[in-house]
C-alpha cells in the first residue's frame, strides 16, 4: 500500500521546519531564515546558519516548547504554505517565454555552486554567479537542472598565522548536516555512474539538492568502488595536480551527462559555465552516435547547435590545459567509441589542430562544441573575440562568434532586509517580479533622503558590529592578551567613510593598490575632519604565493600604529561575510588591471543596498558608470608596461578619493545629511538595479541562447 501523505494541518512543527530546511528556497527568503534564527540566535550563528544542524539540537517536544515561547507557529505555517505555493506555481515568466523547454530542460554544468554558506561547494565569483543563476531560474520558472561535483571537504577555511601568512584548513563535511538526498531514477533506484579510463574506472554517487524549483545534482567520488586515490578525487575544490583536475573534469562533464541520462533527463540544451565541463559535449556526441548511428560530424553539428558556452576569464591561467598523455589516459575509451584518432581528438582542443606542440585546452574544446558562446560583459566580449580570434582566422574581430550577456546578481539573496522594507514602501507592490523593468526602479527616486540615509546607517552600524565580533572571536581563538581583545572591540568608527575591498586575492585584482603610497594613505585615514577606513577580506588560492604575499602585506600594514583599527582584515571570506560587507559599506573599491576583470559581481550587490562603486572602468563597470552613479578610477586607458599602469592607476585612485569621494561624503546639510551623496545613491539604484540583476541575466540567456538552441537552430549568438 502507498504510504499516506500528511496534509500540512497533520504535520508537526518539526516536520514543517525540516521540510523547509531541506530546500534551499529558504536561503533567499530572510523572513523564513529569521524563524530558524530566533529559535536560538547564538547557536544559529555558530552553525553557519545551517537549519538542519539547528534542528538536530532540539527534540520535537523541545522545539514545540520553544515555538510557544516565541509565538512561532503562525509564522512557520505561513512560511510552509508560501513555499508550497511557490513550488506549485505554474504561471511564471518561464512558462510563457520558455515553453519549448518544458519537456526537455536546460542542463547547466558548473564546477562550483555558491548558494549559501552552509553548503560550502564554492570558492568565489564563478560559484556565486552559478548559484544566483539557479535561484533566478527557479524564481522565473525556467525548466533547468544543474550538475556539479560534491566536494567532501569543500573549499578551505582561511586562518592567518602570527606573521600574517594564510593557512588553509580543510575538514570533512558531514552529509547528514546538508540538504542532500540520493538522486533516484524513475524506478526509485539510487543513481550511480561510472567513467572508464585507460587506467581504470571512476565511479560516483549522485546527490540531489533542491534549490527552489531547480534540482542540483552533485557527483561524489567518495564511494567504496573507487581506489583510495579516486575516493579523494572530489574531496577539494580546485585542489590537487593536473591529473586530479582532469579526472574531476571528466567526472563533471562525462559523468554528469551520464547521471542525467540515468535519471531519465534528456536536456534540450547543455550550458557549459566555463570550460571545466566541456567534456560534456563529447559525451553528448558519443550518446548520439550510439543511439542514432550517425557519423561523428553529424553528431557534433547537432550537439553544438544545442550547446551554450560561457567563458569567464581573459586571464590565461584560468583556461585549463592538459598534455597529450593525460588526454589519452582519460579520454582514450571515449575516443574509441567516437571512432577518432588520437591526433583528431587532440585537435578538438587546439587552436591550431595540427600543431603537435600545443596542449589540449578545455576552453577551445568548449568553443568548438557549441554554436552559442558568450562573454560576461560587453568589454569582456571585445577582449574574448581578440583573445580567441585564431580559432576563426577567416573572420575579422567583429565577426568572431562570441557575444556577451553581462552578469547580474540575485536580488532577494543580496538585498538587506532593511533595504527591502524601503523597496516595499516606495516601489510598486509587485516590484520583486519586475526587477528587469527600468520603469519600476525609477520610483526609487521618490524615497526621502533622511529615510534612505537612516537605513544605510543602520546597515553600516551592523557591519561594524559584525567586524568587531569577528575580530574578537579570532583574537580569543588565538589566545591574544585581553588588552588586545578589548582594543579590537573598538575597531572602525561608524561616523567615518568606510571603504570595502573583498574578493579573491589574485595579483591582477591588485588588492594592495591603495597601499601604493603609505604616507598619503596615512594622511587620508587620519585626517582629523574627513577620515576614511578600509575593510579588506578575501582568500588567495592555496598555490598562489604572490597573492598570499599581497594578503600578508595588508595584514602587516593593518598592524602599523598609523592604521591600527582603521584598516581591518576580515578572515575567511565567504557568502555570510560578503553579505555583511556589500550591505554595509559606503564605497566598494574595485581596481583590477584592465582589461582582466571579465565582469565582477560584488559591486552589483553593493548597488542594490545603496553603496557606491569606485572602480576601474573594467568588467561590468565599464558599461555601468555614467558619471553620476558612482566613481571611476582613471579613464579606461591601459599601458603595455604593467608597472607603469599600476602607478598610473594608483595615482588616479588617490585623486578620485581626495577630489571626489571624500568631499562628497562629508558635505553635510544642517540635518547632517550628505544630500549630494544620497542623490548619487538613488541614481546608482535607479540606473543600475534593473540592468545588473540575475533575473535580467537569465532572461537574456533564455531569449538569446536557450530557446534558439532548444529549437536546434544553427545560428550563432548575436554579437551585441
Amino acid at each position: 500500500m502507498m504510504a499516506q501523505i500528511k496534509t500540512a494541518a497533520q504535520m508537526s512543527l518539526h516536520e514543517k521546519l525540516t521540510g523547509l530546511a531541506n530546500n534551499l528556497w529558504w536561503s533567499w527568503h530572510p523572513e523564513v531564515g529569521n524563524v530558524f534564527a530566533e529559535i536560538d540566535p547564538q547557536l544559529w550563528t555558530s552553525l553557519d546558519h545551517n537549519p538542519l544542524l539547528l534542528l538536530k539540537e532540539f527534540t520535537p517536544d523541545q522545539l514545540e516548547k520553544r515555538a510557544k515561547e516565541l509565538v512561532l507557529h503562525s509564522r512557520v505555517n505561513w512560511a510552509y504554505r508560501r513555499w508550497h505555493e511557490y513550488m506549485q506555481q505554474t504561471r511564471t515568466w518561464g512558462g510563457t517565454h520558455a515553453g519549448v523547454l518544458g519537456q526537455r530542460p536546460v542542463a547547466y554544468f558548473s564546477a562550483e555552486f555558491g548558494i549559501h554558506e552552509s553548503l560550502p561547494v564554492y570558492s568565489g565569483g564563478l560559484g556565486i554567479l552559478a548559484g544566483d543563476h539557479l535561484k533566478s531560474a527557479s524564481d522565473l520558472g525556467i525548466p533547468l537542472v544543474a550538475v556539479g561535483l560534491f566536494y567532501t571537504q569543500g573549499y578551505f577555511k582561511q586562518t592567518l598565522n602570527p606573521e600574517g601568512w594564510q593557512q588553509e584548513d580543510y575538514s570533512q563535511i558531514q552529509i547528514s548536516h546538508l540538504p542532500l538526498k540520493p538522486a533516484v531514477d524513475k524506478q526509485g533506484k539510487e543513481v550511480a555512474i561510472s567513467v572508464t579510463t585507460r587506467t581504470g574506472v571512476i565511479f560516483a554517487k549522485v546527490w540531489k539538492v533542491d534549490v527552489g524549483r531547480v534540482p542540483l545534482y552533485l557527483l561524489d567520488a567518495n564511494v567504496p568502488e573507487n581506489s583510495d586515490e579516486d575516493r579523494h578525487l572530489t574531496a577539494r575544490l580546485y585542489g590537487g595536480d593536473q591529473r586530479t583536475r582532469i579526472r574531476q573534469e571528466v567526472l563533471l562533464g562525462i559523468g554528469g551527462t551520464r547521471a542525467l541520462m540515468a535519471l531519465g533527463i534528456r536536456p534540450a540544451v547543455v550550458h557549459m559555465n566555463e570550460g571545466h565541463s566541456a567534456f560534456a559535449g563529447l559525451e553528448v556526441i558519443r550518446f548520439r552516435i550510439k543511439e542514432d548511428e550517425v557519423t561523428f560530424d553529424d553528431a557534433l553539428r547537432d550537439a553544438a547547435n544545442s550547446s551554450v558556452f560561457t567563458t569567464h576569464t581573459p586571464v590565461p591561467a584560468g583556461h585549463d590545459r592538459f598534455g597529450a598523455d593525460l588526454i589519452e589516459e582519460h579520454l582514450g575509451p571515449i575516443r574509441d567509441e567516437l571512432h577518432l584518432s588520437h591526433e583528431t581528438l587532440m585537435g578538438l582542443g587546439r587552436v591550431e589542430p595540427q600543431n603537435h606542440q600545443e596542449t589540449f585546452c578545455m576552453t577551445v574544446l568548449a568553443f568548438k562544441l557549441s554554436r552559442r558562446a558568450n562573454a560576461v560583459s560587453a568589454l569582456h566580449g571585445v577582449v574574448s573575440r581578440r583573445m580567441w580570434a585564431n580559432l576563426w582566422p577567416w573572420r575579422s574581430d567583429d565577426e568572431i562568434p562570441i557575444g556577451h550577456i553581462t552578469n547580474g546578481v540575485h536580488v532577494p539573496t543580496w538585498l538587506a532586509p532593511q533595504m527591502r522594507m524601503l523597496y516595499d514602501r516606495v516601489l510598486p507592490s509587485n516590484w520583486s517580479h519586475r526587477t528587469s523593468d527600468p520603469q519600476m526602479w525609477a520610483d526609487f527616486a521618490s524615497v526621502s533622503p533622511g529615510e534612505l540615509w537612516e537605513t544605510h546607517t543602520t546597515l553600516k552600524n551592523g557591519l561594524i558590529t559584525y567586524v568587531r565580533s569577528r575580530q574578537i572571536a579570532v583574537a580569543k581563538k588565538n589566545n591574544l592578551p585581553e588588552s588586545m581583545v578589548e582594543e579590537l572591540g573598538n575597531v572602525l568608527d561608524p561616523q567615518v567613510l568606510t571603504i570595502g575591498f573583498a574578493r579573491r586575492f589574485a595579483p591582477y585584482k591588485r588588492a594592495g593598490l591603495i597601499l601604493n603610497n603609505l604616507d598619503l594613505l596615512a594622511e587620508l585615514i587620519n585626517d582629523p575632519h574627513k577620515p576614511i577606513q578600509i575593510v579588506f577580506s578575501g582568500k588567495a588560492h592555496p598555490a598562489d604565493e604572490p597573492g598570499k604575499r599581497i594578503l600578508q602585506d595588508i595584514i602587516r600594514i593593518s598592524r602599523d600604529t598609523r592604521f591600527r583599527g582603521k584598516i581591518v582584515f576580515l578572515e575567511n571570506y565567504d557568502i555570510s561575510r560578503a553579505r555583511h560587507l556589500v550591505q554595509g559599506v559606503d564605497v566598494w573599491l574595485n581596481n583590477p588591471r584592465r582589461p582582466l576583470e571579465a565582469s565582477g559581481t560584488s559591486g552589483q550587490k553593493v548597488v542594490l543596498n545603496g553603496g557606491l562603486n569606485c572602480s576601474i572602468l573594467d568588467g561590468w563597470w565599464a558599461e555601468a558608470y555614467d558619471g553620476s552613479n558612482g566613481f571611476a578610477i582613471g579613464n579606461g586607458r591601459t599601458h603595455v608596461n604593467s608597472d607603469i599602469q599600476d602607478r598610473r592607476d594608483a595615482d588616479d585612485l588617490y585623486r578620485v578619493l581626495k577630489d571626489e569621494v571624500i568631499p562628497l561624503y562629508y558635505d553635510r546639510d544642517r540635518d547632517d545629511l550628505p544630500q549630494a551623496w544620497i542623490n548619487r545613491m538613488k541614481r546608482t539604484i535607479t540606473t543600475l538595479g534593473w540592468r545588473f540583476n540575475a533575473d535580467r541575466m537569465v532572461m537574456d540567456y533564455v531569449r538569446e541562447t536557450y530557446v534558439p538552441a532548444a529549437g536546434g537552430l544553427s545560428c550563432e549568438m548575436k554579437i551585441r
